[in-house]
């Protein structure tokens, strides 16, 4: 059976409340992508199940598919304040493929337990499917939550800025 779920988990020395917050704002995402993909973001913070932000993309940084430039719209399909947010994503004139892609908190002594996740099991089996999941590699995952935890552990309110 093929693989349709990676994950990374690391310790975050702040709060969920903090690292909550962040992962909410669509410029936070900007500011802790590691792949290069996301390039700036519009909307407002989540809030809910059903709130949605858009992305700019550009998928050269990969050089795996000649897309350039793109729009997409994040879609969140679960959010429970300070332990979970998970969304998909949706791009303009297209069918939703699928894939997931979420945060999961849980204290942890002096800080968080922060698990990244990237799940592609309800996209429709394929061979396609198979060859292009995932398109995160799970080092990029732990790479995201590398930066996240610089952003988060000094404090950096100014994540914004990068939005």
């Amino acid at each position: 059976m093929p693989l349709t779920r990676i994950e990374a988990t690391r310790h975050v020395a702040a709060p969920p409340a903090v690292i909550f917050t962040l992962l909410c704002d669509p410029a936070g995402h900007v500011a802790i992508d590691s792949s290069g993909m996301l390039q700036s973001a519009e909307g407002a913070t989540v809030t809910s199940a059903g709130d949605s932000f858009l992305v700019h993309m550009d998928r050269e940084s990969l050089n795996d598919r000649p897309l350039g430039k793109y729009d997409v719209t994040v879609i969140i399909t679960r959010l429970e304040p300070d332990a979970v947010i998970e969304w998909t994503i949706g791009v303009f004139g297209r069918e939703r493929i699928g894939h997931l892609y979420g945060y999961e908190l849980q204290p942890d002594g002096d800080g968080t337990r922060v698990t990244s996740y990237y799940d592609w099991s309800q996209v429709t089996a394929s061979p396609a499917r198979d060859k292009a999941f995932p398109v995160i590699p799970e080092f990029a995952l732990r790479a995201t939550l590398g930066i996240l935890a610089r952003t988060v552990e000094q404090g950096a309110a100014s994540f914004r800025a990068a939005g």
